[in-house]
Parts: C-alpha cells; sequence; structure tokens
C-alpha cells in the first residue's frame, strides 16, 4: 500500500498531493464497505481544504448508502460526542476531517466506529488504505444528509463534569490559536462564573499567528504576555482540534502535561475512589504516587490513544492521562477531551483556593522531569539495545513502550516515535533537580552518539 497519509492512528498529509478529494470520497467508500455503519457523523476544522474535503467524504459515504449528519465546524471531540451521543439514533461511526496542528498546507481524518471506538492500524485503518486505494467508480448519492447542531447537549454534557454552583470567580486566558476552540469558549463562557480574555479566538485556516501547537516553546509567548497583562489566574492554549489543552500558571509559567495528569487522577478519584487510571510509561512516578494516595489503581499503558481507550475499556478505567496532554474519560465514551480538563481544574481551584501553581509545585519539587526530548535516529531498535547495555545494571526494566528503567532514585524511558524516525526521551528522579539533568545528558549522549 502506497497512501502516505494513512498513518498510524489516523489520516494526515499534504493536500492535495497527499490527500485530495478524490481520495476523501474513496475514504467514505472504503469506510461504508468495512464497517457497513447506518449512519455516520462527520465534522471539520477550520482548515481552508476541510470544506472540500468533508464535502467529498460525506458524498462518498452517501454513494454507499449511508446516512450523514454534518455538524459541520468543530473539533474532533464533538465528533466522538456526537457519535456516542446519538448513537440511539443509529449513529455507528465517525470522521473528524482536520489535520490537528500541522502546518497549513495538510488535512486529515479521526475516525471512529460505533461508541467513538477509535479505527487505528490494526483497527480497520489498513483495510481502509487497501479499499481506497484500489478506488471506486463513481456512482448516485442514496445515502441522506442531515445538518445537525450538537453544540448545546454538548456544552450540557461538559458542564456535567464539575458542580457549576461551587465554581469561584476567577480570571482565565482563552488562546484558542485560531483553532476551533474558540467556538466552543464563545458558548460555554455565558454558563461560568468566569473572566475569559480570549486571544486568537476565531478560526482561521490561514493561521495568522502560527500554527496552534502549544507544545512547542515558541508558540506560547501570545498566552504568557495575555497572563501577565491581565494578571490571569489560569492560562489555557489549545491545539487546532482543541483535542489538547496546556496549562499556564499566573506567573505565565507553561506547566508540563505530566503533572497535570497527577491533578486531574486526583480529582476524577474524588468523586470516584476505588477506580483504576491509565498512564503511560514516559514519566509515571508521581501520577503512581498520586493515583494510590487519592485510593485508587495506577494501571500503565503503551503510549498513544488507541492504546490507552482499549486499555481503559479493559479496565473500565475512570481517568486515563498522557503527559502529551491527552486526556480521556469513562464518561466521555473514554475518548480524549481538551475541554473537560480546564474545568476540572478550575473545580480543584475553587475547591481547594489554591493557584495552579501552589497545585502542582510539591509535585514539581518531588518528581523533577526533563520533559520529552526528541532525537533523529537511523534506527530506533539499536539505540533501546545501547540504552538497555548502558543503564539497566541494577534497575527494573520495562519493555510496555519501548524500554523503561526504574532505578531508586531515577528512570528513564526511551521509544520509538510511531511515525516518524525519532526517539523520545524522558527522564526523572525523586526530588533531585540536578540528578535528572545529569542523567538526561548521559543518555542523551549516548544516543547522539548513534546519529
Amino acid at each position: 500500500m502506497t497512501l502516505p497519509c494513512f498513518k498510524a492512528y489516523d489520516i494526515r498529509g499534504r493536500v492535495p498531493e497527499e490527500l485530495s478529494a478524490d481520495l476523501a470520497r474513496n475514504i467514505g467508500r472504503a469506510f461504508a464497505e468495512r464497517f457497513q455503519p447506518r449512519r455516520v457523523v462527520v465534522g471539520r476544522d477550520m482548515r481552508l481544504s476541510s470544506t472540500e474535503i468533508a464535502g467529498a467524504l460525506m458524498q462518498g459515504f452517501r454513494e454507499a448508502g449511508v446516512d450523514v449528519i454534518d455538524i459541520g465546524l468543530c473539533g474532533t471531540e464533538m465528533v466522538y460526542f456526537a457519535a456516542f451521543h446519538l448513537e440511539k439514533e443509529g449513529v455507528d461511526g465517525g470522521v473528524m476531517v482536520t489535520a490537528s496542528h500541522n502546518p497549513a498546507g495538510y488535512n486529515g481524518m479521526k475516525l471512529v466506529t460505533a461508541g467513538s471506538r477509535p479505527i487505528s492500524g490494526d483497527s480497520g485503518l489498513r483495510d481502509i488504505e487497501a479499499l481506497a486505494e484500489r478506488g471506486y467508480d463513481r456512482a448516485p448519492c442514496r445515502g441522506q444528509i442531515e445538518e445537525r447542531a450538537v453544540m448545546t447537549p454538548y456544552i450540557d454534557h461538559l458542564l456535567g463534569y464539575v458542580d457549576v454552583p461551587t465554581l469561584k470567580p476567577m480570571t482565565l486566558i482563552a488562546n484558542g490559536g485560531n483553532g476551533c476552540a474558540g467556538i466552543v469558549i464563545d458558548a460555554i463562557e455565558k454558563k461560568l462564573p468566569f473572566t475569559i480574555h480570549k486571544i486568537h479566538n476565531d478560526p482561521d485556516g490561514t493561521f495568522p499567528h502560527g500554527v496552534p501547537n502549544p507544545l512547542l516553546p515558541e508558540n506560547r509567548g501570545p498566552t504568557v504576555d495575555a497572563v501577565k497583562q491581565h494578571h490571569a489566574d489560569v492560562g489555557l492554549a489549545w491545539d487546532g482540534d482543541f483535542d489538547r489543552c496546556f496549562f499556564f500558571d499566573a506567573a505565565g509559567a507553561f506547566i508540563e502535561g505530566y503533572y497535570m495528569v497527577g491533578l486531574f487522577a486526583e480529582e476524577v478519584l474524588r468523586k470516584s475512589p476505588n477506580e483504576s487510571i491509565i498512564h503511560d510509561p514516559r514519566l509515571t512516578w508521581n501520577t503512581i504516587e498520586k493515583v494510590k494516595q487519592a485510593g485508587g489503581r495506577a494501571v500503565m499503558s503503551k503510549t498513544g490513544h488507541a492504546f490507552i481507550k482499549e486499555r481503559m475499556r479493559k479496565e473500565n478505567a475512570a481517568y486515563g492521562g498522557e503527559m502529551s496532554a491527552h486526556h480521556y474519560f469513562r464518561d466521555f465514551a473514554y475518548c480524549d477531551s481538551g475541554m473537560i480538563p480546564w474545568l476540572l481544574l478550575a473545580q480543584q481551584m475553587s475547591r481547594t483556593g489554591l493557584s495552579l501553581h501552589a497545585l502542582v509545585d510539591d509535585m514539581q519539587l518531588r518528581f523533577p522531569a526533563s520533559g520529552e526530548i526528541n532525537l533523529t535516529l537511523p534506527n530506533a531498535k539499536l539505540a533501546i539495545e545501547a540504552v538497555q547495555r548502558a543503564f539497566a545494571a541494577g534497575g527494573v526494566v520495562d519493555f510496555t513502550d519501548g524500554i523503561s528503567i526504574d532505578h531508586e532514585r531515577w528512570r528513564l524511558n526511551v521509544r520509538a516515535s510511531n511515525t516518524e524516525p525519532v526517539v523520545r526521551v524522558n527522564v526523572e528522579t525523586r526530588g533531585d533537580r540536578q540528578l535528572m539533568e545529569r542523567k538526561t545528558e548521559e543518555v542523551l549522549a549516548l544516543l547522539r552518539a548513534l546519529a
């Protein structure tokens, strides 16, 4: 198979070289042939090509006799929501047309089947690729199309995660990155006791303020500046399809997603004690400690949304979190949301009277971490073998995802990217920043020698 836009977990590529309208139509036909849905939800982001790509996709579904509910401009999680919320109406699949945080010339798709179960490589995406590559002759549209607004029930669902009357007034910065988050902030702010200063709020596929990816340090400046200008309690920033939310404290400091996992696990377990919490292997000690203290059970899963969601279903876990700012919730059909997390944070701050800095400061001191460091290497397998030879002695080795090695005072995880020739490195220690920095440099020096 030779369609480069088909990745491990989704579809993403340059338009029209790698993802054209004709291919989008074939993907609709292929999805229909592989999964035989009756009705599907289709949504799209703000990219300049999204209307055309979504239209062709819907045509493919309709040619196959599948009815389509078009929810229009939205974020990925709104397709997830509609797919499970409308299941009683016969919806058994959905596609979000988005390339998330990729550059403006890209587009893609995220696919789910009944109950918002993800479709990835091993669960049907490779089959769809093969069928789409084979192609389909054009045919009359037999399926019906219905435009449907889901914002109101979606907002009602989001507000169900917090006790709105107990929320205290606070000032927030909301940086939508000219993605789709702004349409939700506009809809939800009137129901909350917050003063929200919005920047880059309007969806704009030309990305006038840069690609919406707050994980890149160079993209954080506007949020930091706005936090300081408005003396905000919290800064919020999202990627293009807002399935990831990033946090800044009142001083404008970026809070690593690792520590937010511990916070949200604590908040979820407060309402649902004795539940399982899923986490990835990259950085773990803080999460394990927080979950144990809150009476839950920490369960490690391989990194990646398909693996996290599968493990959550297996364990019936209430929450799952990845340090990459993906947060998953059982009551959200085990899907990831970029809106539920900041509501939970606001509730936690309201309940405790503590600032975001105060909530995470102890965690940052107790478990200093390197943050994820990416290295381009030609052979990830050899890199992982070299790490094992150099650092495994006296440690506990785990191969859940790449290699994790736990020593008494420090641990590491080195894993290969699923989509590019990159090795990702994470190091953490027990309360010793200097040791963390030293061990990080040792690991990086070893790996750089292999480049």
